[in-house]
């Protein structure tokens, strides 16, 4: 799609959709007056950023002169390939086809003509030109450098060295991973130690360290490529103990086990014990308060001849009596 804007130059900018075919007979053959002498004709600027950053590409102009022709490039496989454009105060940006890395990506300041990348990546690195055609043509050149966004470089005790390195000693190592184009440093105070360095490749990169356990000296392992650093300072109190130290506090640990464990034991005994004492003692209130009902059979031996004294009175005749429960 493309859209036109005519008189002062709008802060919106059209979208062609495929990249114009510029000749370059043709624009020598633009007319105007010389100009303003604010780009220097063989200028060329390195501009260093990280990823998801905005930059700017200045013309060095104040405000744009209607009659001035301004085109940015990109070089991609040897070929200036065009991306932006002012001609007649209509601003053209050309960001699809094989300007799709530029997808909703570039800003044309409309008094400067200066150029805008937002977002950037590494796809953008590379050279841009500037041509600012008025008569004649002027170029500036701006190169691009994108670098990856910097990790916070890990410290650890390397367990495998420290297995067979001496008893005063611990062995460290610090790491970072998926980098290019960095370098990987340890400082004592502000003296480098050592350092490890990769170029262009994506890899994860190690260096390593080994520090007397009682030592009061500052460490920091520190990451940087040409615009950035990431830095972790190293705290050997914790990282390292020695093996007396790393002994003592398992033995520590094995005791306070143990004595946790004998006082569990403890209270689980203590609870049976009252349990089954309250239950013993429940069953004998009750048997105790249980009423007991005893029976028994009188049996009634009956004679026929009624036995009287020499008196004459009646006797007392004294029955067995059973119980039976």
């Amino acid at each position: 799609t493309v859209k036109t804007f005519t008189g002062v130059l709008p802060t919106e900018q059209h979208h062609q959709s495929s990249t114009p075919s510029l000749n370059p007979f043709f624009l020598k053959q633009i007319s105007s007056p010389p100009t303003v002498n604010s780009v220097s004709g063989d200028g060329s600027e390195t501009i260093s950023v990280t990823e998801g950053e905005s930059v700017t590409l200045k013309t060095g102009f104040t405000k744009i002169q209607t009659n001035r022709l301004t085109i940015w490039t990109f070089r991609l496989n040897n070929s200036e390939i065009p991306i932006a454009e002012i001609h007649k105060q209509i601003i053209s940006i050309f960001d699809s086809g094989e300007n799709e890395r530029f997808r909703d990506r570039l800003k044309i300041d409309n008094q400067t003509g200066s150029l805008t990348i937002t977002n950037i990546n590494k796809l953008h690195s590379g050279l841009y030109k500037l041509q600012i055609i008025s008569g004649d043509v002027k170029h500036k050149s701006f190169s691009i450098a994108v670098y990856d966004i910097l990790p916070v470089p890990v410290v650890v005790r390397d367990s495998l060295q420290n297995s067979s390195s001496s008893l005063s000693r611990c062995s460290l190592l610090c790491s970072a991973v998926n980098v290019s184009a960095v370098t990987l440093s340890w400082y004592k105070g502000n003296s480098l130690l050592s350092s490890i360095s990769v170029s262009d490749l994506s890899i994860s990169l190690s260096l390593p360290l080994e520090v007397e356990y009682q030592e009061k000296n500052t460490y920091s392992c520190v990451i940087n490529n040409p615009i950035r650093n990431q830095t972790t300072h190293l705290d050997i109190s914790q990282l390292c103990q020695s093996s007396s130290e790393s002994n003592q506090t398992s033995l520590v640990l094995v005791v306070l086990l143990l004595v946790l464990l004998l006082l569990v034991v403890t209270v689980v005994v203590v609870m049976m014990i009252r349990r089954r004492r309250n239950y013993t003692q429940a069953k004998q209130e009750a048997q105790s308060n249980e009423e007991e009902v005893d029976y028994t059979e009188a049996t009634f031996i009956k004679h026929i001849d009624q036995d009287t004294g020499a008196n004459g009175h009646d006797r007392t005749v004294y029955s067995e009596v059973v119980l039976r429960r």
